[in-house]
């Protein structure tokens, strides 16, 4: 019952538009709505298991808009290979197990549901971000929590481990 809602509010903003056509075949325009997706999934591609080296990136040289930010993860594959990404993955999986551990130790409910909350919070921007930069989500412009360039995202990620950290120490 959803499905013609969704597609009305897709469908209906030109930039919505241009956003999911460019995800569903970003070579139909590759040198405007597709620039991004592709210029990710190049960088991603040439990095290899090893990387290129740290800071020898060609895409972040003007070929992928938002490199620093944005699709960061694109650049760590490039430059530290998919052993550099699996880093970064395992890291945000150790995070998000010890969130959801102070989660279940937590002695009040409401302790457990804002541990809960901010857990989720930072698994669920990383995993966009991460979906985003490998193509399996449209373009969204979420930063990656802690590693992507930025200031009140890293705040506030910062603010939610403080806050975790907290709840952890009353435990």
């Amino acid at each position: 019952a959803s499905i013609p809602l969704f597609y009305i509010l897709i469908f209906s903003v030109p930039y919505r538009r241009m956003r999911m056509i460019a995800f569903l075949n970003p070579w139909a325009d590759p040198k405007g709505s597709g620039l991004q997706i592709i210029q990710s999934q190049l960088a991603l591609g040439s990095g290899g298991l090893f990387g290129v080296g740290l800071g020898k990136s060609m895409q972040k040289l003007f070929y992928l808009p938002a490199a620093h930010t944005d699709f960061i993860f694109s650049i760590i594959g490039e430059e530290l290979g998919l052993i550099g990404n699996l880093a970064v993955i395992i890291l945000f999986v150790v995070l998000v197990w010890l969130g959801l551990r102070i989660a279940s130790k937590a002695k009040d409910s409401f302790g457990q549901f804002l541990s809960l909350g901010l857990t989720s919070m930072l698994a669920l921007k990383a995993i966009i971000n991460i979906g985003v930069s490998c193509g399996f989500f449209p373009t969204k412009g979420l930063p990656l929590p802690f590693i992507s360039y930025g200031g009140t995202s890293l705040v506030f990620d910062m603010l939610s481990v403080g806050i975790l950290l907290n709840i952890a120490k009353s435990i």
